[in-house]
């Protein structure tokens, strides 16, 4: 099995199969494009010839270059035409049936020493090798779409995989630019097994209405720097798709998060299969466009209620840690006349001191003038007691995440604060409604939950308890416009939106790792280079710190009580031992002590 994998067979010219093909012929590969549909097999070339007419428009290649690619590409429609083949990759429809008949056809056709590849990302590599007559030479190739663009190469070994197959793929990766990665046979495998469990909860949340789709979506992306919300993703991907890895995944792990969402089953069976059938979770232009047209979802008003916001011109903001400083920064740069309060005047100085030299940054930088600067430290006051709240419209509170702490503070905030000043809590994990009972004013209460740091980041989840006012909730997202922040409305259950949506799948990339199913630099990769995350799991949860990372999980397990949300036992142990991530100097990585 030592070929060099020159002449390669691909069957099934679909979309991806197609992505595929002109990935091999652009890297000099020999391409044999096979399809029962002449039909395929046509739009195949065309796709073909319209990607290498950009390349050259481009000057990305020469014209030659072009017809060269284009030459090392046939197509035929019959299996007999993979005979010469090095290598074949299959990209039929996702079916047992259907795979099987095609590999038990290849066992009659190809040489000895070919390589057979499945591309299937929810079916198992060893039953479709088992079903072969040499199952030594069967592994798993996962591409991930659009193939000439994604640099994710999922190769997938079975206990049956010789190891010579697997070295010849893997070369081949990297020869076409991609980066491998190397993972057992589970369905889902490392990227899309991460992926389609958040996808899944993010549609189970929108089903029960708890957020709007647009609001889920924006929150993704703001909140986590994700290329595209999950349920446009979920269009994309292809709602019936999606359902057939979830199928398989839960047949596997028995784990209810994979247990397919209802509205998906209800969507597929309605053929509303997302952008290419022109409507999913949002409606399209036309089958095939990516181009959101309103339907009868669509919001109508930004504020929702239409109920009269109240005026508000000065803001408290309680605290003194980077979350505090950063939210009172805000405030103050969009106009409003801030109080920052700290338990101490001194704490709250160290504080309005942080904020200074984050302007002066922003100054040195050319993002803001000096006067700019001066104008906005001019309205911060610092203060060393709550009482200085006396007169602001809004308070918002941004202290330690600790029920107790923040009732004792909205108990203190409804004795100093107006009758009428709006009173809201950042907090990310616990129950609003239990700090608005804190107060004699529970219709004044509600979340802003803001997102580290506060200057940069564009989200505010807007929390909105049943106690919550109509007025108290239009003046909240009135004021975060203001504030040229992105507000997403969300009931008062434990992670809002994101994190609920955040940390299951952090938790089980932990479980990945524990299982010994791939290592933590391939989990990072293949989230990275296939889920277009900006930072892999590990990456991430070193960065927010494990604790506050166990904490949030612990709060997910015992609202919704089901056993996948069990924070990982790894986790556990790490904070146990103190490697606390980035700021302990190890987490799940070490990292140097500045």
């Amino acid at each position: 099995m030592d070929t060099p994998l020159s002449t390669i067979a691909v069957v099934g010219l679909g979309t991806m199969g197609t992505g595929i093909a002109e990935v091999l012929t652009r890297a000099g590969r020999e391409v044999i494009g096979i399809d029962i549909s002449e039909a395929a097999a046509a739009r195949a070339i065309t796709t073909l010839e319209a990607a290498t007419a950009r390349s050259v428009a481009r000057e990305r290649i020469t014209e030659e270059e072009r017809r060269d690619i284009l030459a090392r590409f046939r197509t035929f429609s019959d299996l007999q035409a993979a005979a010469d083949a090095d290598l074949v990759i299959e990209v039929v429809p996702e079916s047992y049936e259907v795979k099987q008949q095609v590999f038990r056809a290849l066992d009659g056709i190809v040489r000895p020493g070919a390589i057979l590849a499945t591309g299937t990302n929810a079916l198992s590599v060893t039953r479709l090798a088992a079903d072969s007559a040499h199952p030594e030479r069967v592994l798993g190739l996962h591409f991930f779409n659009p193939a000439p663009a994604m640099k994710l190469v999922e190769v997938v070994s079975s206990v049956l995989t010789a190891p010579q197959a697997v070295a010849a793929v893997t070369d081949l990766a990297h020869q076409l630019g991609k980066e491998p990665v190397a993972v057992g046979d589970r369905p889902g495998f490392v990227a899309d097994g991460l992926l389609f469990g958040y996808l899944n909860q993010a549609a189970a949340m929108y089903e029960a209405k708890y957020a709007s789709r647009e609001d889920i979506d924006a929150a993704m992306k703001l909140g986590c720097g994700l290329p595209m919300g999950p349920l446009a993703l979920l269009d994309l991907i292809g709602i019936d798709t999606a359902r057939t890895v979830l199928d398989a995944m839960y047949a596997e792990s028995h784990d209810r998060l994979h247990a397919p969402a209802p509205i998906l089953k209800q969507l597929s069976e309605a053929g509303l299969t997302g952008r290419k059938s022109g409507r999913g979770f949002y409606t399209y232009e036309a089958p095939g466009s990516g181009v959101v047209v309103r339907d009868a979802l669509t919001p109508l008003d930004a504020a929702g209620t239409g109920a009269a916001a109240r005026e508000v011109r000065s803001v408290g903001v309680a605290g003194s840690g980077t979350m505090a400083s950063g939210i009172a920064e805000v405030f103050a740069k969009a106009g409003y006349d801030v109080v920052l309060a700290a338990r101490s005047l001194e704490k709250a100085e160290t504080a309005a001191a942080r904020i200074a030299k984050s302007l002066a940054r922003s100054v040195d930088k050319g993002r803001m003038t000096a006067e700019a600067r001066d104008e906005t430290l001019a309205r911060i006051t610092p203060a060393g007691s709550l009482d200085a709240f006396a007169e602001v419209d809004l308070a918002v509170e941004a202290v330690a995440e600790d029920l107790e702490i923040k009732q004792q503070l909205f108990a203190t905030l409804d004795k100093v604060c107006k009758p009428g000043a709006v009173l809201a809590t950042t907090t990310s994990s616990l129950p609003v409604v239990a700090c608005a009972r804190a107060t004699s004013r529970p219709q004044d209460v509600i979340g802003m939950h803001f997102f580290n740091p506060a200057p940069a980041m564009k989200l505010v989840e807007v929390v909105r308890t049943v106690l919550t006012g109509d007025d108290v909730h239009a003046t909240v997202r009135e004021v975060t416009a203001r504030i040229r922040k992105h507000p997403v409305d969300c009931g008062d259950r434990a992670g809002f939106i994101v994190n609920a949506l955040l940390f299951p799948y952090l938790n089980n990339a932990i479980k990945m790792v524990e299982q010994h199913y791939a290592s933590l630099d391939d989990i990072d990769a293949a989230m990275k280079l296939g889920g277009g995350y900006p930072m892999g799991p590990f990456e991430l949860l070193d960065v927010v710190g494990l604790d506050v990372s166990l904490a949030i999980e612990r709060v997910l397990h015992r609202e919704f009580r089901d056993p996948g949300l069990a924070p990982a036992p790894l986790l556990e142990h790490l904070v146990a031992a103190g490697c606390l991530g980035r700021k302990t100097g190890r987490g799940f990585r070490e990292y140097a002590r500045r």
